[in-house]
């Protein structure tokens, strides 16, 4: 979900499925601000709720934002058949690290369940 899209959703009051691990954080003067001003505009969330999408969408975004750098191997063609290589910057390890993470964190909720 891209940020911009977050004040409908909000809007919309939609749930997720949250994550047991808690994070603490210290915000600046001026994003404490904007997180209030944000919070009494929508009522129906509370400010952890609005802080986790928010990091959620800043997350997506980050992702996006990685350069993709061409290698050397061909991993596919496209629609003219012109050769696809593979992304060796950054995003296949942010990918895999976030997949790795991600088993963690389902595994580690599975236990709590049983």
């Amino acid at each position: 979900m891209k940020i911009r899209e977050l004040a409908q959703h909000w809007e919309e009051n939609a749930k997720g499925r949250l994550t047991k691990t808690e994070y603490a954080i210290h915000l600046d003067v001026e994003s404490a601000a904007r997180l209030a001003a944000i919070a009494e505009m929508y009522p129906k969330r509370n400010t952890e709720e609005l802080l986790g999408e928010l990091i959620g969408a800043a997350l997506e975004e980050l992702e996006a934002s990685f350069p993709y750098v061409k290698g050397q191997h061909v991993i596919a063609t496209d629609e003219e058949g012109d050769p696809l290589y593979e992304d060796v910057g950054p995003t296949p390890r942010f990918l895999s690290l976030s997949r790795r993470y991600l088993n963690d964190l389902s595994a580690s909720s599975d236990e709590q369940k049983h």
